[in-house]
């Protein structure tokens, strides 16, 4: 079910119980409406009130996981920042950036790609390669916009066959995080 650009947007209000559903479907969005229940001393019908009506919200967007990256064969995990300076025509700074948008999501290494502002840079991509050759061709696909757009990319890579981790990309952090938020509200 896909919402609006306005209910995307749009911030809802989310009971304290609902939170800690979205929480535990954080840490692990494959458990049944009976464990959930059991982990939040509900009801399982209550799980499944709350968890549509969390849908129709558009609090709970899809159900996922987070592989390992690397064990699927990808080595590199870069951020490219770009730093465009806009034509000064508006219409055309307009189509460059739709057909720009269009072509970049055609890109398969693209796992995000998003507007906004910070390290010198009004827009960024996030790209999973499979070794530095694929991330060169990535950088080129990319550069061939230039002569459209003035713009400057620079990116940070991230070596996903390092030893070291400090934190690794898992939802469950970000559950831990959204509860602690609601403890620091109260």
């Amino acid at each position: 079910m896909m919402e609006s650009a306005k209910q995307m947007g749009q911030v809802v209000s989310v009971k304290e119980i609902e939170l800690k559903l979205v929480a535990e479907l954080l840490k692990n969005s494959h458990r049944s409406d009976r464990e959930l229940a059991k982990a939040l001393g509900v009801s399982q019908p209550t799980i499944s009130r709350l968890t549509e009506r969390l849908r129709k919200m558009g609090v709970i967007r899809e159900y996922t996981i987070i592989p390992d990256f690397n064990k699927l064969g990808f080595h590199i995990c870069a951020l490219t920042f770009a730093d465009f300076v806009t034509p000064s025509d508006l219409e055309a700074m307009r189509k460059l950036i739709e057909e720009y948008g269009k072509r970049l999501s055609e890109i398969p290494q693209a796992v995000m790609i998003e507007r906004g502002l910070g390290e010198n840079a009004n827009g960024v991509v996030i790209s999973l390669h499979k070794d530095y050759s694929d991330y060169s061709d990535f950088q080129n696909w990319m550069k061939q916009f230039i002569p459209q757009s003035k713009f400057v990319l620079h990116s940070f890579l991230i070596d996903l066959d390092d030893q070291i981790h400090y934190r690794y990309l898992t939802f469950s952090t970000l559950a831990r995080h959204l509860l602690e938020m609601q403890k620091q509200a109260k």
